[in-house]
């Protein structure tokens, strides 16, 4: 099962105690991480965090307090002795902002593959480095650049039922192959489907992670039946609301919103402004609004 780590809840700069937002999804001994603001592998080794287990990167934008914990985490790496390949997903027009901090980190040790994404459409695409079952979505967001959301979504094979298998004289060799989800032929001509021989089919587990945004419609569709959602909540000052529609965020309450309408089962809230020095004063609010809100502390956990 996936285990999650809030490695910081901060927007904009960091504070003394307070790391800049990014997300840790660790599945059987890998690791993606979203966003890498300042001080970033700071934040993880507070956690507690093995960074040499990271395999995948997501950058949601290309805004600093989201990207600039780049070149420490990659030296990071380096002198961890890491020496397989990293990949790190961003937003298409970040090319050149994410070329410029690689070169500031010199020669590294291992090679770092970049992957453009499309920032107008939605796209889908299998993490099989992680898990052969995650697959990882975006969502365009809305604010003052460019910006993803991201959905990681882990399907888990049905149960196999060995008494099935057997009933039916299906050798045990074939049994892998058949909870993997192949069809095999048998020696007497017989063909066994793994729907033959397995359980039925488990609910997936799925995270989504949005921040920087308005409080799109397609963000609650997007978010639908997330286990876990993260979504950015910069105040709880209601009287906000006219600032953060002017700077593309979102207030606490719409993200509660958004979570409602989701029908997530949790939610997370991140990317606080460095001035909201007390964001947990509006827990009780937030809670009527949806009730399993929770305002984070840095290196929050949860498996899912």
């Amino acid at each position: 099962m996936p285990d999650i780590c809030l490695a910081g809840t901060g927007g904009m700069l960091p504070l003394k105690n307070r790391f800049l937002t990014g997300c840790y999804y660790e599945l059987n001994g890998k690791a993606v991480l979203i966003d890498c603001g300042e001080g970033m592998q700071v934040a993880l080794a507070k956690a507690e965090i093995k960074i040499s287990r990271i395999e995948m990167l997501l950058i949601t934008h290309s805004h600093a307090d989201h990207v600039t914990g780049l070149p420490g985490l990659l030296l990071s790496m380096g002198n961890c002795s890491r020496e397989g390949p990293l990949d790190i997903y961003f937003p298409a027009y970040c090319e050149r902002v994410i070329n410029s901090l690689l070169f500031v980190c010199g020669g590294l040790p291992f090679q770092v593959v970049l992957h453009k994404l499309p920032v107008k459409e939605g796209v889908s695409f299998m993490a099989e480095k992680i898990d052969p079952m995650l697959t990882v979505s975006t969502l365009p967001l809305r604010h003052s650049v460019p910006c993803l959301g991201y959905s990681l979504k882990l399907d888990k094979k049905p149960v196999f039922q060995p008494e099935n298998a057997k009933a039916l004289g299906i050798p045990v060799q074939y049994w892998r192959l058949l909870h993997a989800g192949e069809e095999i032929t048998l020696e007497d001509g017989r063909r066994i489907t793994p729907e033959m021989v397995t359980g039925e089919k488990r609910d997936s587990i799925k995270l989504t992670y949005t921040t920087d945004t308005l409080p799109l419609p397609a963000i609650s569709d997007f978010a639908g039946d997330s286990d876990l959602f993260i979504c950015e909540g910069m105040y709880g000052d209601r009287d906000k609301k006219e600032s953060m529609d002017k700077k593309g965020h979102m207030l606490m309450q719409d993200a509660c919103t958004l979570a409602a309408e989701a029908g997530a089962k949790r939610l997370w809230l991140t990317h606080f402004s460095p001035a909201e020095l007390k964001p947990e004063a509006f827990e009780k609010e937030l809670k009527k609004l949806f009730p399993e809100t929770l305002i984070p502390k840095d290196g929050m956990k949860i498996t899912l």
